[in-house]
């Protein structure tokens, strides 16, 4: 099983190129799309480049070849709720998941429900994601400065989130928040995406324990959770080295195109 969340697909900060080579690169049972996955809250009619579109398209391409893909929404993907419960073949819509993995509960979702940013000032978290995607683009100009001075690339955002002490304490409470109610309710696993921050850690309290996942980003950390043989391991993939073997794509073409007009119009 492969989550992966935050892609936000038609965003200049998206590394869809790099997630291309990836889902190229897997044959997954089951693949968890845990949110963010087409940022539609700064989706630009005019930029929907065709490596976003080729991501789209392997996803239908492996649902079609047998993979069950669930496709979880989250805040920047919030349109599609209107459309959740939907299951179409081997691909499901829905906002939550829990799965049983080997005798164990998984409780997956987004996260966007714990942060009250968003639930009380949409129109802040909106104007925070434009400023997070000026800022990636800014931060790429700046390595790619660095990579031609031979130096090694450097996080802007890294940098703001461990310093900001209230950027901190919204991980901190974020990942409280979500591991006491998975406790709480005797789940083994709770697995989140959200806050681009990918981690793996087991999480003992007096009430019981929990391991904690999230499965970061592929806007900076291009990160994904794998789960086989009963182990979890934190995917991280190598930015200098993408091969993207050309597909071809037939029978996905004309339903994609017809997912990104929707959204256009």
């Amino acid at each position: 099983m492969v989550v992966i969340s935050d892609v936000h697909l038609g965003t200049y900060g998206c590394h869809a190129k790099e997630l291309l080579a990836y889902l190229s690169s897997i044959k997954p049972k089951t693949l968890i799309l845990n949110g963010d996955i087409i940022d539609i809250w700064q989706f630009r009619k005019s930029y929907f480049p065709q490596n976003h579109l080729k991501v789209i398209k392997k996803i239908i391409s492996l649902s079609s070849k047998g993979t069950k893909v669930y496709y979880l929404t989250g805040n920047h993907d919030e349109f599609l709720r209107k459309f959740t419960d939907l299951h179409l073949g081997n691909l499901s819509l829905l906002n939550k998941l829990v799965l049983d993995l080997d005798g164990k509960k998984a409780w997956i979702f987004h996260g966007d429900v714990f942060d009250s940013s968003i639930t009380h000032a949409k129109w802040l978290a909106k104007l925070g994601g434009w400023g997070y995607d000026m800022l990636i683009l800014i931060n790429r100009f700046i390595n790619w400065v660095l990579a031609k001075m031979n130096k090694e690339p450097y996080s802007l955002s890294k940098k703001i989130k461990n310093n900001v002490k209230s950027a901190v304490k919204f991980i901190t409470n974020f990942e409280s928040v979500c591991t006491e109610l998975a406790i709480e309710n005797k789940y083994d696993f709770v697995i989140c995406g959200h806050i681009h921050e990918p981690k793996m850690e087991k999480i003992k309290t007096e009430k019981g324990e929990t391991m904690y996942l999230n499965s970061g980003d592929w806007i900076e950390n291009l990160t994904a959770l794998e789960y086989n043989n009963k182990k979890w391991k934190m995917y991280k993939h190598d930015i200098h080295n993408v091969v993207v073997e050309e597909e071809s794509f037939e029978y996905e073409n004309k339903l994609a195109e017809q997912f990104i007009s929707v959204l256009k119009n």
